[in-house]
């Protein structure tokens, strides 16, 4: 089977929006296994030093430990986040000064944490002659690691300028009773889980990596999440909106989309067909070298059910077409629609109805790879995963970051109100999604919306695509930094901004620990709690499989599940991506300056829709 991605095989994909200049850097192919390599250097000379005498003496425990704790671990995570943060900055953007002064501040932050730590542990120790768990220590360890590498980063990098969020109080008591119900209940599973006297149990236990958990990890995550998403697809089911059909606008962003700007345009007709109201395709020509603009207007003139023109945006950039298309656009609810994303033929007729709530702002659907592509079976999990189980459930407590611009409707009032969509970084959709949200209006993904959105068919487009994806959590955490720094409370700011810049430092760190336990039990340097191979496996065959098959039978795709050796060695990929991602930030004390006219008042004088 052909697709659109291998259609397009010879067409050059790297544009403005690739790499912005201001905030991004080019990031050589050499450059990430030149860390990696690094790493298992600086990796191997502790662990062997470590192991040497008189300093096994004083770490028995295989680690840099300095108080009595009990019990073992399976890693020397310590050890670990050292040497990723030594090998990481020594290769990050920047100045070689900048690169030592970054990799100084996370070691000097992470020794601190780490010293806290054991000095509450001998606290601890010396009063009952019992500390806590090294497990549990390990654990903390880590996810204190990946947490400080996400904040210096976000410190250190040349960021977004920080702007002042809207915010207007809801009432976020249903959402957050929501949330401690379900997570409690999720804990009350896993405890008893654990403590169950049952042969799989302990297997389970034997296969966790990061610090010896077991049950815990690998069914928390789908009873939280599997809560949530039945309460969110109760809500949509209740919501049972009426059948209205006011006129709609779709905005498209074009940049040499001649090769599939036909089949977007019939898709979208046929859309408009089964929906039956009045739709007006806008096609913004965004500085396209080819014949896209003669095409949109001839399959445009074609059309049976919709209308449309093209308009040419000649300056280069996703967002600049989006504001010229915000801005030409004359109907209550706008459409924004991918020039590679084929519509469902009920796509419109299922998310327009939503507006009929007063209170609704943003609605989404779930995008489906086109079938036929090197990444397009792993891609189907990705999704169904992310979008069709971890979106819907967020909507059941207010939750939702962001909805993709690949198919998404707004109010026309909103955008506009919020200065449009943002220029000069990536991530332009869910900043937008993110500030409907703190205006108090609801993001809505109904898993029946389901679109077909392009895939990259070739390694150097689907590396293009993810540095651009995961690099732009850290430009919207920094350009809406309010939220998480402010006195308002909302669970996007408090609990899912954090959360995300979290997994972004574990996604990034992933590939590393992997080498790295492959070191610990090639080598056997903890011979108190020796490395099972199981457990080097169960980083990235646990949970990971769990969550892919809860989120595929959900959504009624149980074809997704011979998917899942390709979604496996994907998200290895994928990870390796973000590694080369945080690499194109670069390392500037520009945020600094930024921070402090921000904290006297002083914002930059421009326009809020400039990054």
């Amino acid at each position: 089977m052909t697709t659109a991605a291998d259609n397009r095989a010879e067409i050059n994909f790297v544009s403005v929006d690739s790499a912005p200049k201001r905030f991004a850097g080019h990031v050589p192919q050499w450059r990430a296994p030149a860390s990696i390599a690094l790493f298992i250097v600086v990796a191997l000379g502790q662990l062997f030093l470590i192991n040497l005498t008189p300093l096994k003496g004083f770490f028995p425990n295989h680690d840099w430990v300095f108080s009595p704790y009990e019990g073992h671990h399976v890693v020397a995570i310590r050890v670990f986040i050292i040497s990723f943060f030594i090998s990481f900055s020594a290769f990050a953007g920047g100045t070689l000064k900048m690169r030592f002064l970054f990799g100084l501040d996370l070691l000097i932050t992470f020794f601190f944490v780490c010293a806290i730590l054991d000095v509450i542990n001998a606290v601890f120790y010396f009063m009952s002659g019992h500390g806590y768990g090294l497990s549990l220590t390990e654990i903390i360890s880590g996810i204190l690691g990946f947490a400080i590498y996400s904040v210096k980063l976000l410190e250190w990098g040349h960021m977004p300028a920080r702007i002042r969020v809207e915010h207007r109080p809801t009432r976020e008591r249903s959402a957050l009773l929501r949330l401690f119900i379900t997570f409690g209940i999720a804990v009350s599973v896993c405890v008893l889980a654990s403590h169950a006297d049952l042969p799989l149990v302990g297997t389970m236990r034997e296969w966790a990596l990061l610090g010896g958990i077991g049950p815990g990890v690998f069914l928390f995550l789908p009873v939280f999440f599997g809560q949530l998403y039945f309460l969110a697809v109760l809500d949509v089911l209740m919501m049972r909106p009426p059948q209205v059909k006011p006129t709609v606008s779709i905005i498209v962003p074009a940049h040499n989309e001649s090769y599939i700007i036909e089949r977007t345009i019939n898709a979208m007709d046929k859309a408009a067909k089964h929906y039956g109201g009045d739709v007006r395709i806008l096609i913004m020509n965004n500085n396209s070298t080819d014949d896209t603009a003669e095409i949109a207007t001839r399959t445009l003139n074609a059309c049976e059910a919709a209308t449309g023109r093209v308009i040419d945006v000649p300056t280069p950039g996703k967002s600049h077409a989006l504001n010229a298309g915000l801005d030409a656009a004359d109907t209550e609810l706008l459409v924004r629609v991918d020039a590679d994303t084929l519509l469902g033929e009920d796509n419109l007729s299922r998310a327009i109805p939503y507006f009929t709530d007063p209170e609704v702002g943003v609605v989404g659907g779930v995008p489906i790879p086109p079938g036929g592509g090197l990444f397009d079976r792993a891609r189907l999990l990705e999704v169904m995963v992310k979008h069709g189980f971890y979106s819907v459930a967020m909507g059941a407590i207010k939750g939702v970051v962001g909805i993709p611009g690949m198919f998404v409707v707004y109010r026309t009032e909103h955008p506009r109100y919020l200065g449009g969509f943002v220029e000069g970084m990536n991530g332009e959709d869910t900043d937008i999604s993110l500030r409907i949200g703190e205006l108090g209006f609801k993001s809505v993904v109904d898993p029946r919306i389901r679109y077909i959105s392009e895939v990259p068919s070739a390694y150097e487009h689907m590396r293009e695509q993810r540095m651009r994806w995961f690099r732009s959590i850290y430009h919207i955490s920094s350009r809406c930094r309010d939220l998480i720094y402010s006195d308002w409370i909302t669970i996007r700011g408090k609990i899912m901004l954090p959360y995300m810049l979290v997994n972004s430092a574990r996604r990034a760190m992933l590939v590393p620990l992997i080498c790295f336990g492959i070191i610990e039990y090639v080598a056997a340097f903890n011979p108190d709690s020796p490395l099972i191979w199981q457990a080097i496996l169960a980083v990235f065959l646990g949970a990971p499989s769990l969550m892919a098959v809860v989120a595929t039978l959900l959504n009624g795709m149980p074809r997704g599940l011979l998917c899942i050796p390709e979604y496996l060695i994907f998200r290895i990929l994928r990870a390796y991506f973000t590694l080369e991602s945080m690499m194109s930030i670069s390392l500037s004390n520009v945020r600094q300056v930024q921070e402090d006219a921000f904290r006297k008042d002083v914002v930059p004088n421009k326009p809020i829709r400039v990054a």
